[in-house]
């Protein structure tokens, strides 16, 4: 029998021991201990995970991921237009990342029916918009039919806006624009949707990129913007500066955290949050398991006795007791996962857990979990609670004297 395998056994036999009156309880307590602070971990990271993905999805369905405008723009919805060319359009789809980009317009105008009155900003798409991503925000109706031929005379709007206006698909919907002359439009609703960010479900209504640019007296080549998005949500800033280094010294480049700070610097508390969560979380299971470890060894003072008494060197006796801990730890950990990842897989399909949209930006609570984190999280808790008990290990297995341990009751 090979020495791991002989000291495995012993550890086996350490743990199935009936004498073991008191540490028995004890360890059952360590393994609840380690489970439950697994659990609590899990669900921290797959919340932070589900809420990032969320949001993400929200925003590129809206706007993609980098606006490129003319450098003066002071986020105003009356913008300077910009000349769409194919030089521009060689600028952005020349810099690694790039997936698509698609030209839009804005125009501050009012939605009145009968009875009420409401201020939106037409945001005008053309068919580079991609419809399939944003029909995942639809909650009734279609997405706009946009092509080369005769302009959409459709018009899609928040469900937030058409619950106050009190119309719904198939309406017609009667806009005016504050100018010189002022203008009027007629559009049929198409759509209602919801994006669950006010700053977007509050103002935003959408039409074919040819009634905007009519409304602002632009010709067919001046748009208000450009809005890119990259392959990965990750690779924004770096597409982002190489973008705004790329493009014309009149023009800009901004992503959407630059637009929307107050959104992610909202999400950004999360990441704080949860890594202050780990780290006490941590240190809880790592006390846990020095207390049993503690225990364990002082009952088990006769049998180190023993077998020092019988040539047993510390450091495999150490090793020894370093497997019953290992033991316990891993059989919390197991069951740790078993409870967190099944929780978060029936909120994850159920949403049985709901919140308040106009403040979490989502009805239920979103939670995602990545294999990647789920084993870096084993490992760190496995390994930061093995090393915190090396080292009183290894003194009390040495200032333990045969002669005092054979002795000991």
């Amino acid at each position: 029998m090979s020495q791991f395998s002989y000291h495995w056994q012993l550890a086996r036999r350490i743990l199935r021991e009936k004498g073991n009156r008191f540490a028995k309880p004890i360890i059952r307590l360590s393994v609840f201990g380690v489970s439950l602070g697994v659990v609590i971990m899990l669900i921290a990271i797959g919340v932070t995970s589900g809420y990032k993905q969320v949001i993400e999805n929200k925003v590129v369905t809206m706007g993609q991921h980098i606006r490129i405008s003319h450098y003066d723009h002071n986020y105003s919805f009356e913008q300077i237009p910009i000349t769409l060319n194919d030089t521009l359009l060689n600028d952005i789809y020349s810099v690694p990342g790039v997936v698509s980009a698609q030209p839009f317009a804005t125009k501050v105008g009012i939605i009145k029916t009968a009875d009420q009155v409401e201020g939106i900003v037409l945001k005008g798409v053309d068919k580079a918009f991609d419809g399939r991503q944003f029909s995942r925000n639809l909650l009734e109706g279609d997405t706009l039919q946009l092509d080369d031929t005769v302009a959409d005379n459709r018009i899609i709007l928040s469900k937030r806006l058409a619950d106050k206006l009190q119309i719904k698909v198939g309406d017609k919907v009667r806009t005016y624009f504050v100018q010189d002359p002022p203008r009027q439009r007629s559009f049929t609703l198409s759509g209602i949707y919801e994006t669950g960010l006010p700053e977007y479900d509050t103002k935003f209504a959408l039409v074919d990129l040819r009634h905007v640019q009519k409304l602002n007296d632009w010709d067919s080549t001046q748009v208000s913007g450009i809005e890119v998005l990259t392959r990965d949500y990750g690779m924004m800033d770096d597409v982002g500066s190489q973008l705004h280094n790329q493009i014309d010294i009149n023009l800009k480049a901004e992503t959407v955290k630059q637009i929307y700070p107050e959104i992610f610097d909202w999400i950004a508390l999360f990441d704080t949050n949860v890594s202050v969560l780990l780290i006490i979380t941590t240190c809880v299971c790592m006390i846990t398991m020095m207390s049993i470890f503690f225990i364990i060894i002082l009952e088990q003072t006769r049998l180190i006795g023993i077998l020092k008494t019988l040539g047993m060197k510390t450091k495999h006796v150490v090793q020894t007791f370093l497997m019953v801990a290992g033991h316990t730890l891993v059989q919390g950990l197991l069951i740790g996962d078993l409870i967190g990842l099944g929780l978060g897989l029936v909120q994850q399909h159920f949403h049985l857990i709901k919140l308040n949209p106009d403040t979490y930006y989502v009805n239920y609570v979103p939670i995602e979990f990545h294999a990647g984190e789920v084993i870096l999280l084993n490992i760190g808790v496995f390994v930061a609670c093995m090393l915190v008990l090396v080292i009183p290990a290894w003194i009390i297995s040495r200032k333990i004297s045969p002669v005092s341990a054979v002795r000991f009751e």
